[in-house]
């Protein structure tokens, strides 16, 4: 029997780290396995993107500002740390989006990218497309499925074929953009949007695919209260489930190590099956068990030379570039010139602005009261030379593109710049492949393990998900070891 704890050490302490680590202690305690995980994190600040800065006068996320709901693994997790009170949804009297398309803000169906097909039928409405453009769009309940079928294939052809180029550049394109910050012919509908393709295969129409889905659709969550919503954030800001997620973590006996970077990782010598993770500041921890949960790029680093066939995999994933400027204007001096949650800025419109929302419209408590809170989102796949400004730059910039598409000539009273240096992760043509090879070539190395944005989701339910698995596997494995070594 062995009389030490199993000790896992966890590189990346943003919430794929730290979702892992929680997943091995749950774990831990219900197959009553000793474990000591430690998670190391070079910065001195936990969360990774996740940075919400609150005043004495507003909240500002510097980057996620919410996650989805149809997606259940942040929810649970939520009320699992016991933040259930702290749920909220957007506001419902707001509840409007837009895309900048043919020189005006013209309003977007709701769930158009959510399978609610009640809610494409107000596109005769939105003016975002053309009579033939509907017609196209309309027409793909009767286009014919593609033949071959192939394993994999573009967002932007996959959406063209099935609806037609001008619902996608005007509908659906500034969308993906707004999620994946990409260019929609470089990105694997296979790795975004999988149902969507499930869809075509299923009925031989998306359409028609998500009508017959819309019956058996599970109701939407609701929180306290609120009115249930597609997109819920934490009253406190997302800063709270890392916080609440890190106290719980200390509470569980975790070894969280903030400011100190990971340098190296040594393969385990045969007799001893132990790692040795290698930190700058000289420490070098001891580990049955590694999980890599860094950006892609920086993992293939750590791999470089005990898996250089993995590192290889890892550096053909993309990243992006992105920015977040928030900025505070006087109450009541641009209210009647914004309505909805904001709107989305199509790449065909060849802008540097991706999209901006309203968030004093779009979440209740995030300004002052009267005073109008905005954030821009800026850069992306293709569109990152605007990031080489320095941030009064960026604010200017900015300022000039919401008096183009909006008319606000205002002066911002307050203003914040958060970069995010190769902080997108880009699922480009090829991804699921990749990853498949990855996961055999890891195979070849018991007790290490990959998981982060950059696999398997880059939203936040997507990120706890896959680092919930990863956590269960790597003590399955280890009883599963265990139990062949005993026999």
């Amino acid at each position: 029997m062995r009389k030490t704890p199993y000790q896992v050490v966890i590189v990346g302490g943003g919430i794929s780290g730290l979702a892992t680590s929680y997943a091995i202690m749950e774990e831990a305690e219900k197959t009553q396995t000793a474990v000591q995980c430690t998670v190391v994190e070079r910065d001195p600040r936990w969360g990774g993107k996740i940075l919400t800065h609150v005043t004495d006068k507003y909240l500002i996320e510097g980057g996620p500002d919410s996650f989805l709901t149809s997606k259940p693994w942040a929810l649970e997790l939520c009320r699992t740390l016991g933040l259930q009170d702290q749920l909220i949804s957007t506001n419902s009297q707001h509840n409007q989006t837009f895309s900048f398309c043919r020189g005006a803000l013209r309003e977007l169906p709701q769930g158009l990218l959510a399978f609610r097909p009640r809610r494409v039928d107000t596109l005769v409405s939105s003016g975002l497309l053309s009579w033939g453009g509907m017609l196209r769009m309309a027409a793909e309940r009767f286009w014919p499925r593609r033949n071959p079928w192939p394993a994999d294939e573009s967002m932007g052809e996959f959406f063209r074929r099935r609806f037609g180029t001008e619902a996608f550049e005007n509908l659906i394109e500034p969308l993906v953009a707004g999620i994946y910050a990409g260019d929609a012919d470089e990105l694997s509908i296979e790795s975004t949007f999988p149902r969507f393709r499930e869809l075509e295969r299923e009925h031989g129409s998306v359409i028609k695919g998500m009508r017959k889905a819309l019956g058996a659709a599970p109701a939407a969550p609701r929180s306290s209260g609120d009115t249930p919503t597609m997109f819920m954030s934490l009253r406190g800001g997302l800063g709270e489930l890392i916080r609440t997620l890190v106290e719980a973590l200390r509470r569980r006996g975790v070894d969280l190590i903030g400011g100190a970077e990971c340098q190296e990782i040594q393969s385990p010598a045969p007799e001893s099956g132990v790692f040795h993770v290698m930190l700058d500041n000289g420490d070098r921890l001891p580990a049955d068990a590694v999980v890599l949960a860094t950006p892609a790029y920086q993992t293939a680093q750590l791999l470089r030379v005990i898996q250089p066939e993995a590192a290889s995999l890892l550096d053909g994933i993309p990243y992006a570039s992105t920015a977040t400027i928030s900025m505070a204007y006087p109450p009541e001096s641009i209210r009647s010139q914004i309505r909805g949650f904001g709107f989305v800025v199509p790449r065909k419109e060849q802008r540097p602005l991706l999209a901006a929302t309203w968030t004093s419209l779009k979440w209740p408590d995030r300004s002052r009261a009267g005073e109008t809170l905005i954030r821009c989102y800026i850069g992306g796949r293709g569109r990152e030379s605007v990031l080489e400004q320095d941030d009064d730059s960026l604010v200017e910039c900015v300022r000039g593109e919401l008096t183009s598409l909006v008319g606000i000539t205002t002066a911002p009273t307050y203003t914040e710049v958060y970069r995010w240096k190769q902080g997108m992760p880009q699922y480009v043509l090829g991804h699921r492949d990749r990853l498949a090879k990855l996961q055999e070539q890891l195979a070849h190395s018991p007790g290490l393990y990959v998981t982060g944005a950059g696999m398997y989701g880059i939203g936040i339910p997507d990120c706890i998900r896959e680092a919930t698995r990863v956590g269960k596997q790597l003590l399955q494995d280890y009883a599963a070891h265990h139990s062949a070594k005993k026999s």
